[in-house]
C-alpha cells in the first residue's frame, strides 16, 4: 500500500488548488508515541537533504553536527497553561472548560462540555469555590466564559487546571514538566511547541559553543491548528488566529545572520509561521507583535527561514501541508514511507525530523 494517497510532485513557485486528500497517509496506530523518550534528546531524527534528495537517521543530539559557527536558532518560548478545568454544573453533573484564549477582562474563549447541556447563561462551579459564567457563544460551536475576576481566572488555573494534552495520547504523564520545553515561559498555550521538547540544556550549550545565537519568538497555540483540514481544498480553509511576537532585538538578530549568508534555522511549525508572518516583502524580518493565521501551502515562497527542525504530524493536518511546502511534496512523501518503515515514533512525544 502505497503510503500517501496520491502526492504528486509541485514545482510550481505560485499558489494552486490542491486537494486535502493529497495530505492523507497510512499510519499503524502503535507508532503514535504515548510517552515521551528519555532523555529528551535520544528520540531519533530523520534528517532530510531537500537539494541531494536523501533521508537519514540520526539521534537527536547528533544535531548539532549540523549547525556551523554564525547561524540562529530560533525557538518558541510559548508555555502550556493548565487549561483543563474540571467543574460541576448547577444541577450537579459533570462538566469541563476547556480555556482556550484569554480575551482580558476576566474573558475566555473555551470549549465547554457536555456543550449540549452547558447553553449561555450558565454557571458552573470549580472545586476551589471559583464560579465559571457562560456569557457568549462562538462561531465554531465554542464558548466565552467570564470570571468574577483576573484573580479567580489565575485561581483556577494555578488551583484547579490541568495541562492538557492531545486526544491521541491516552496514557498518563506522570511529569507535566515532560509537556513542556525546558525554556518555556511566556504563558498562554494550550499546546506545546513539540518540535522543542527534545532540547536539553545541555545541547542547546553546546550548540551555543558552537558560534550559534539562539533567540525566542512566541506564537500561544490553539487546538485549531491542531485539528484535521476539513475543507476539500487547501485554498478553502482558514487557519485560526494566533498571537504572535518578533522583538526588535530577535529580528535584529535574523537580519544580521541572513546579510552574512548564514542560515535561519527554525524549531517548529510554529516558530515557520511566526517568522514568516513577520518578514517583510524584501526579505527582511520585522518586529511584530499581533496575530496571524498564515496558512503555508504548496507554492509558498519562504521569505526568512532556511532550514527547520519538527516532529511527525498527523493526516490532514496543517502541519503536515507546510513541511510539504518546504520540502516538496514528492519528497516529504518517501521521507513518511521511510519513517513508518523503521517504525519511527509519531506525533508530540514521538521523533524529530529535521530538514536542511
Amino acid at each position: 500500500m502505497e503510503l500517501f494517497n496520491s502526492f504528486k510532485k509541485v514545482k510550481t513557485l505560485i499558489p494552486i488548488v490542491v486537494q486535502t486528500k493529497e495530505f492523507e497517509y497510512y499510519l499503524p496506530e502503535e507508532l503514535i508515541a504515548q510517552t515521551p523518550i528519555e532523555p529528551r534528546d535520544s528520540s531519533r531524527l530523520m534528517v532530510i537533504d531537500r537539494e541531494r534528495q536523501t533521508i537519514e537517521e540520526k539521534k537527536f543530539f547528533e544535531i548539532v553536527g549540523y549547525f556551523q559557527s554564525g547561524d540562529v536558532l530560533v525557538l518558541n518560548n510559548t508555555k502550556v497553561i493548565s487549561a483543563r478545568l474540571p467543574a460541576r454544573r448547577a444541577g450537579g453533573g459533570k462538566a469541563e472548560v476547556f480555556l482556550l484564549r484569554d480575551m482580558g477582562n476576566a474573558r475566555w474563549e473555551a470549549l465547554v462540555k457536555p456543550g449540549s447541556k452547558i447553553p449561555v447563561g450558565s454557571e458552573l462551579s470549580l472545586s476551589n469555590g471559583v464560579k465559571i459564567h457562560v456569557v457568549e457563544n462562538t462561531p465554531d460551536g465554542g464558548r466565552v466564559v467570564a470570571f468574577r475576576s483576573q484573580e479567580e481566572a489565575r485561581a483556577a488555573l494555578n488551583e484547579v487546571g490541568q495541562v492538557p494534552l492531545p486526544p491521541y495520547i491516552k496514557a498518563t504523564l506522570n511529569d507535566s514538566s515532560r509537556y513542556q520545553t525546558v525554556y518555556a515561559s511566556a504563558e498562554g498555550s494550550v499546546a506545546a511547541p513539540t518540535a522543542a521538547l527534545h532540547f536539553t540544556p545541555e545541547l542547546l550549550e553546546s550548540i551555543r559553543q558552537k558560534g550559534v545565537d539562539i533567540v525566542f519568538t512566541t506564537l500561544h497555540m490553539g487546538l485549531g491548528s491542531f485539528r484535521p483540514i476539513k475543507a476539500n481544498t487547501l485554498e478553502t480553509h482558514t487557519m485560526p488566529v494566533e498571537f504572535v511576537q518578533v522583538s526588535a532585538e530577535v529580528s535584529d538578530v535574523v537580519n544580521r545572520v541572513r546579510k552574512n549568508g548564514k542560515n535561519v534555522i527554525a524549531c517548529g511549525t510554529d516558530v515557520v509561521r511566526t517568522l514568516e508572518s513577520a518578514a517583510a516583502a524584501d526579505g527582511t524580518l520585522k518586529p511584530f507583535c499581533a496575530t496571524t493565521n498564515l496558512f503555508i501551502t504548496p507554492g509558498y515562497r519562504f521569505k526568512i527561514v532556511d532550514r527547520f527542525i519538527t516532529n511527525l504530524h498527523l493526516p490532514r493536518s496543517s502541519h503536515l501541508v507546510l513541511v510539504s511546502s518546504f520540502a516538496g511534496m514528492e519528497l516529504i512523501r518517501k521521507a513518511y514511507a521511510f519513517a513508518v518503515g523503521r517504525q519511527f515514533r509519531f506525533y508530540s512525544f514521538g521523533d524529530a525530523t529535521f530538514m536542511v
